[in-house]
């Protein structure tokens, strides 16, 4: 764990602007010292390092918040972008240095403007964007949290884990018993009403990507102990190939 001091200083951002992260919901210490400072663990500065790399791409905080907290984001793919948009935010940069330097050289009479196009690099930005941006859980998403409080959100963030320690505790059971099937659907309507419509396809989706490793399956095996992700996702699969079979 390190402290709001420690994060400022290895990268290079202001405690104020961390402070002002925390308060907008886009990036919550995982605690506080008794003290009351914050506090963040790895996984925070993950999201950190993507919060930064989205800012130098010029996405707006709100942008920035709604596309880490979409259902749909993936960081490898998130990566990916970040590292094309570089690529041609580099390229863009190289033009105009060389554009400068035409000018430095001809004088001001050369009117190749061809440097400034930023096309490119705005019309893959879009693209990025519009990968979540145009999905209806996410728009849903957008709207059920856009009046909420930071309060509000971390309340609701809290008892949504509450249901994986409450998953944890059976674990060593039978995923496709009554009260693990019973858990299930609880998560289901806990997304639905606080987030956005999760349909049995999102839910698969969601149990794949809990137990897959990364920063889901730490927060809840943390939360529930060792093999809670993946006891919930073998209960979501078997809850919905049961549904299906029912439909």
């Amino acid at each position: 764990m390190m402290t709001v001091h420690e994060v400022s200083r290895l990268a290079g951002v202001s405690i104020r602007t961390l402070q002002y992260y925390d308060k907008i919901g886009l990036l919550c210490p995982t605690g506080y010292t008794d003290a009351g400072y914050r506090l963040y663990d790895d996984t925070d500065l993950e999201r950190l390092q993507h919060i930064l790399l989205f800012r130098e791409l010029e996405f707006p905080l709100k942008e920035i918040k709604a596309i880490l907290n979409s259902p749909d984001f993936d960081r490898s793919k998130a990566l990916e972008q970040q590292i094309k948009l570089l690529q041609l935010k580099k390229e863009h940069i190289e033009n105009l240095i060389n554009f400068a330097l035409g000018i430095k050289m001809m004088g001001v009479r050369n009117m190749d403007f061809k440097a400034f196009d930023r096309s490119k690099l705005d019309e893959y930005s879009k693209r990025a964007k519009e990968l979540y941006e145009n999905t209806p859980e996410y728009k849903e998403m957008e709207e059920k949290q856009k009046n909420r409080t930071r309060e509000e959100d971390q309340l609701l963030a809290d008892r949504f884990m509450l249901l994986f320690k409450e998953a944890g505790e059976m674990r060593n059971t039978d995923p496709a018993s009554p009260k693990a099937q019973d858990l299930v659907k609880r998560i289901q309507n806990y997304i639905t009403e606080n987030m956005y419509t999760c349909s049995n396809t999102i839910l698969r989706s969601l149990g794949k990507m809990y137990s897959g490793g990364g920063d889901f399956t730490k927060n809840i095996d943390e939360y529930g102990g060792e093999g809670t992700a993946e006891f919930v996702d073998h209960a979501i699969q078997i809850y919905c190939e049961a549904d299906a079979d029912h439909s």
